[in-house]
């Protein structure tokens, strides 16, 4: 009986290749073992269903004013608004099944527009160094010694509010820690043996950074672009709240907390406590999926 033959990788796919692949499906049943981690994506999915599904599921418009029902009515007293109605006669409900679209639609975009800008920027001062880099940090030296919220404040009295400038604006003040992020990670894999080999083979300089570079310091960008969501979602909140944010009648769980806070809190508390937990729980979601993502691309971390 002959021996059967040994089953060796095809010079077609490279070792790498291989290996990272390997890499990502241990860390995807890592993650998968990690409770908390799992919870909150649970959160995060039905609340993304909420957000896209906002249209069939909501019982109302999100404008709509029911001029025949007092309003700040209380929650669990009319079954036809099981969540009362705001200060504008308005379903409660509704407006929180609407806010959630434009919370994490700000929430999703402002990190996706940041690290669009942060992490190109990032990739040539690291890989590329030299004059390059220098400039680029200059930029980011200017940029950092601008207060973001102030910065922010001005640019939406000067641009208005609007779903669209307060991402635009957010982004704008965002795109620093992730060029500091891939910058950093540039620097320690330009000069690692496999990047020395892969260019003594020949290889381009785009084909080292996609390639070689970007898919070993990919893990610490999806880790920071996790826990930017709700960074992203808090500094909306917070805008709203302060009135410069979302206007009217668009429904923003931070703008429903700032329109709920004031004299009537004390009897209508519904109206800035449902909002305030909604915030909370995805914020919550978020960092545990941020942190089982951290502990399943760190196998010396997991347990």
């Amino acid at each position: 009986m002959t021996a059967p033959a040994a089953v060796t990788p095809s010079l077609s796919t490279p070792v790498a290749s291989i290996e990272q692949r390997s890499l990502w499906r241990d860390a995807a049943r890592r993650f998968s073992r990690n409770r908390l981690a799992m919870l909150g994506l649970f959160i995060l999915v039905v609340f993304l269903l909420l957000a896209l599904l906002a249209d069939v599921i909501a019982p109302y418009d999100y404008d709509r004013v029911f001029f025949t029902l007092r309003a700040n009515t209380l929650p669990f007293v009319n079954a036809e608004h099981p969540l009362g109605l705001d200060s504008s006669s308005r379903d409660y409900l509704t407006r929180l099944i609407y806010g959630a679209r434009t919370s994490l639609t700000v929430g999703l975009l402002v990190p996706l527009i940041a690290f669009a800008i942060g992490v190109p920027l990032g990739m040539l001062s690291g890989y590329r160094g030299g004059w390059i880099d220098f400039a680029i940090q200059r930029v980011v030296d200017i940029a950092t010694a601008i207060p973001p919220l102030l910065f922010a404040l001005f640019l939406l009295t000067v641009l208005g509010t609007g779903v669209g400038n307060v991402i635009f604006v957010l982004a704008v003040t965002s795109w620093i820690e992730p060029l500091r992020l891939t910058r950093a990670q540039f620097l320690t894999y330009r000069e690692k043996e496999f990047v020395t080999s892969a260019r003594a083979l020949g290889a381009n300089d785009l084909r080292i950074i996609l390639t070689h570079i970007l898919p070993n310091a990919l893990s610490p960008l999806l880790i920071s672009f996790t826990f930017a969501v709700p960074l992203a979602i808090f500094a909306e909140a917070g805008l709203s709240f302060l009135g410069i944010g979302i206007t009217e009648p668009t429904a923003s769980w931070g703008k429903m907390v700032g329109s709920g806070i004031g004299n009537t809190i004390r009897v209508y508390y519904h109206l800035a406590l449902f909002p305030t937990l909604l915030v909370a729980l995805t914020m919550l979601s978020f960092s545990f999926v941020g942190d089982g993502l951290q502990e399943a691309l760190d196998p010396n971390r997991s347990r």
